[in-house]
């Protein structure tokens, strides 16, 4: 039984005419004929009573239309659903943001996507670390990641830069420097600093020191934390300053303030896929994030 063979029956049923049903479905009349007769062989019942004017469906072809218009039905739906996903306007996402870009990309991301895709199921994590992300985007977790490019490529892992962020400095209130609009980076040289996590545990760190060492100093004392809010919330308390990329500044906090800095050293920002990834959902969502990312400064 194929499904041309009950969209036949389904005509046939409806118009009770060979010839106006044959001319419904653009094939000829004789050929629709032996549709419903190979139909009637196969499930071994009369479908329908022929004379010479009309045709009418006997019992059981009154509940094997039934059947077929189900079964059709079912099958329009699923082809209409095979479209969306095709077209990547369904489906599920998993996307893992780095923690600073959950302040600023990830809820401009979140928006356009359930606005523009409305029917694709968005799963979002943030205030994660770049390895981790990539740890996860490899195992399945996340279907897109958004990190720190690293200078070291990860096989099987495709990576996007999306734009560059300047750092900035973020100090308590009460600094001795609270009120400048700017700062060399240097002045910093006697503070503790707030950091991300040394090591592989994250990206961020090792551009800190960078940066610190091209203004002349290396931080005397460093506290490790593992998210960006809870870093700026240490620097509130007092307990350093801390440099985070300039995005940061929309986590507004009571007790601190950003500052630019005169000489400001930039960290890039990308966006990773498994390499050949082929699902039509995920590669539109990448999309938007990519867009969001590239009109946000």
């Amino acid at each position: 039984m194929e499904l041309r063979q009950l969209r036949s029956f389904a005509a046939l049923a409806e118009e009770q005419h060979f010839g106006r049903a044959a001319a419904r479905l653009h094939i000829a009349q004789p050929a629709l004929s032996q549709q419903i007769k190979q139909l009637e062989r196969e499930l071994n019942v009369t479908l329908v009573d022929r004379t010479t004017r009309r045709v009418e469906l006997t019992r059981a072809g009154r509940r094997f239309a039934d059947h077929a218009r189900t079964v059709l039905a079912s099958a329009d739906r699923a082809a209409a659903d095979m479209a969306l996903v095709a077209s990547g306007h369904t489906g599920r996402v998993s996307v893992g943001f780095i923690g600073t870009a959950t302040y600023d990309l990830l809820p401009v991301a979140a928006r356009e996507v359930r606005d523009v895709l409305p029917g694709v199921q968005l799963e979002l994590h943030g205030e994660l670390l770049s390895p981790a992300l990539l740890d996860g985007l490899a195992d399945g977790t996340y279907d897109l990641v958004v990190i720190r490019p690293g200078s070291v490529p990860r096989p099987g892992v495709d990576v996007r830069v999306l734009r560059t962020e300047r750092l900035v400095a973020v100090r308590p209130d009460r600094h001795p420097l609270a009120g400048r609009r700017r700062i060399d980076l240097a002045r910093l040289a006697g503070d503790p600093f707030v950091m991300h996590p040394s090591g592989h545990r994250s990206s961020i760190h090792e551009h800190v020191i960078a940066a610190c060492a091209a203004a002349g100093f290396r931080p005397a004392t460093a506290i490790e934390v593992g998210e960006t809010a809870t870093l700026v919330v240490f620097v509130a308390a007092g307990l350093g300053v801390a440099l985070v990329p300039e995005p940061v500044r929309s986590l507004r906090l009571d007790g601190v303030s950003y500052v630019s800095l005169t000489v400001a050293p930039t960290i890039g920002l990308g966006l990773a896929t498994r390499a050949g990834e082929r699902s039509p959902a995920v590669r539109r969502v990448a999309e938007i994030v990519e867009g969001v990312a590239r009109l946000r400064p």
